[in-house]
């Protein structure tokens, strides 16, 4: 069997950014709207720094409006609540971002539980995960969103009617990830480190998502030959010359050699989280304001 198909990550967020900036663009225009994206950044975790500055950068590129907001490792979670009190309050806000993981003494889930919903374009808040999964309208979870974006690159219509495998159940991927395709008709098994026969579940998936945690967790063997693999672990791990490189939650070289089409890692899944994060601040800003939304 032929290698499987590399499914450009990086490409597709691409098109999805200038998707962005032309809708960005067209609403400034007849409305006079520059949709706004605020980041809050709590203490100093490097992965966090670079996630923030490189959405900073692609906000300025979309031509959208960016706040950033860097607060002390030291913050209390009364101090932090105020400035997300602030930021719903702004109308030149369209959406709120709170990086996390926060520090110890902030509870995330009182504070995601504070962002207006309307706002909360992690997707992250009580009532836009009811909304995903009672079919509402809702601002959904960006990873996930990608993901989809990249099954329906590899799929097209063939998603109605296949079956899934959802490998992790996070509240950030996996449950968010269900609900979406179980939108789009797929068939949908939820899976976990404690799922019986883990392996022969994988393999029945037509589509199977890895979003684990694990490095190269889902063998090669695990995979129905020619199904679509999209692989959401970003890990790092030692080489035996002292130096490290990114593996994802799927042993890529094996499944490589069963898989139809795959997401490599770097360069899959990664770029379009950032990607999806712009598109629902376009979408907050035109549901907030009553306005026709794009279709991105």
């Amino acid at each position: 069997m032929a290698a499987a198909r590399l499914i450009d990550g990086k490409a597709v967020a691409a098109r999805l950014r200038a998707d962005v900036a032309a809708a960005a663009t067209a609403l400034k225009a007849a409305h006079g709207v520059v949709p706004g994206l605020a980041a809050v950044l709590v203490g100093d975790d490097p992965a966090s720094q670079v996630y923030v500055k490189s959405k900073t950068k692609a906000t300025d590129d979309a031509g959208l409006k960016g706040f950033t907001h860097r607060l002390p490792a030291a913050t209390s979670e009364p101090e932090l609540l105020r400035l997300v009190a602030q930021l719903n309050a702004d109308n030149a806000v369209d959406g709120i971002l709170v990086q996390l993981p926060l520090p110890r003494q902030i509870d995330a889930q009182r504070v995601i539980e504070a962002i207006n919903p309307a706002k909360d374009v992690d997707g992250f808040h009580p009532e836009n995960v009811g909304r995903l999964w009672s079919g509402g309208r809702a601002l959904v979870p960006c990873t996930p969103y990608g993901c989809l974006l990249l099954a329906r690159e590899s799929l097209g219509n063939n998603l109605a009617g296949a079956e899934a495998v959802v490998v992790g159940r996070s509240n950030i991927v996996g449950k968010p990830m269900a609900a979406l395709l179980l939108g789009e008709h797929c068939t949908v098994t939820v899976t976990h480190s404690r799922t019986r026969e883990l392996p022969a579940v994988a393999r029945r998936a037509d589509l199977l998502v890895a979003a684990i945690g694990r490095p190269e967790f889902v063998r090669g063997d695990w995979i129905k030959p020619g199904a679509t693999v999209i692989d959401v672990g970003i890990n790092r791990i030692a080489d035996g010359d002292g130096k490290s490189r990114l593996v994802g939650d799927v042993a890529f070289a094996e499944a490589q050699r069963v898989a139809g089409a795959i997401t490599p890692v770097p360069g899959g899944v990664g770029p379009m989280t950032i990607a999806c994060l712009l598109r629902n601040t376009v979408v907050a800003a035109c549901r907030r304001r009553g306005l026709p939304e794009p279709t991105l």
